[in-house]
């Protein structure tokens, strides 16, 4: 019991503070980071590469769907669930991003529908609309409309960089206290050093938030199999992950580790359709 009891106390330190800031803040997955990873490669790009930055949908020649499940702090109630997928074609790609994050007495839902294209070999741009609520069935509810949207530049066949920002305009969550979504503005550099290896870093700044600084590497070292591992500044959580490929599907399997709270196991699961000629 008493093993329970520090994570219970500071998780519910969290969602105080999140909730009495001036702006308020998703509580973003432990390993969201693992997911984004793939947002600035030309090579290593799935389903949810444009959920880090939607220019990364121009590169995508295949349509494909991506589940994710996270249990935070080995915590039923903290579990995170992501669904994801694109679709290419002819006047653009489209992407289509769910997540819901919580349980009965608390939970935070985003559907988001995204566009990309290129505008030529050297600039990629993308948008997302999104729907953002919150249920506290003892307290209250809220929810916003809002937007997102990034662009890439490849600076060379390897290096890639691209500006993100998420909710810039704000917007009212709940009008009776007029709390509001938090505005977040990201720089970020990926390099792919070969078909097998690729590095990224990311600058984040949320809104009355510190600077938080992401980053990680993706190796293939079968045919089949390649790991994931990477780091986020703001709460010191480190993650890493094993993929396996068999024919169009992927399976990893990961977790991050917080220093005070613990571990957060994960499962993705990929599927890959065959490419799409536009």
């Amino acid at each position: 019991m008493r093993k329970l009891l520090l994570p219970i106390i500071l998780l519910f330190l969290e969602v105080l503070q999140s909730y009495f800031a001036t702006g308020q803040s998703l509580r973003y997955s432990t390993g969201m980071p693992y997911l984004n990873l793939s947002a600035y490669s030309t090579k290593q790009t799935d389903p949810f590469s444009f959920t880090g930055n939607q220019a990364a949908l121009a590169k995508t020649n295949s349509a494909g769907v991506g589940i994710y499940g996270e249990r935070r702090f080995l915590l039923a109630e903290n579990s995170l669930f992501g669904i994801a997928a694109t679709v290419p074609t002819k006047l653009g790609n489209f992407g289509l991003q769910v997540n819901y994050a919580g349980f009965q007495n608390f939970n935070e839902q985003k559907a988001g529908l995204a566009y990309g294209k290129s505008l030529g070999d050297k600039v990629d741009i993308g948008i997302q609309f999104n729907y953002y609520g919150y249920k506290i069935p003892a307290y209250q509810n809220g929810s916003s409309v809002n937007f997102e949207g990034g662009a890439i530049f490849h600076f060379s066949e390897k290096l890639n960089v691209g500006l993100h920002v998420y909710n810039p305009v704000g917007g009212t969550i709940d009008k009776t206290n007029n709390e509001k979504l938090a505005a977040v503005y990201k720089f970020g550099l990926g390099y792919d050093a070969s078909e097998d290896f690729y590095v990224s870093t990311e600058i984040v700044k949320e809104e009355d938030q510190p600077i938080n600084v992401t980053g990680g590497f993706q190796y293939r070292f079968k045919q089949q199999f390649f790991t994931r591992a990477g780091f986020r500044s703001d709460n010191n959580t480190g993650y890493a992950g094993v993929g396996f490929l068999y024919n169009k599907l992927r399976i990893d399997v990961a977790a991050s580790f917080h220093p005070q709270l613990g571990v957060s196991p994960a499962l993705l699961l990929i599927y890959n359709f065959k490419e799409m000629s536009k």
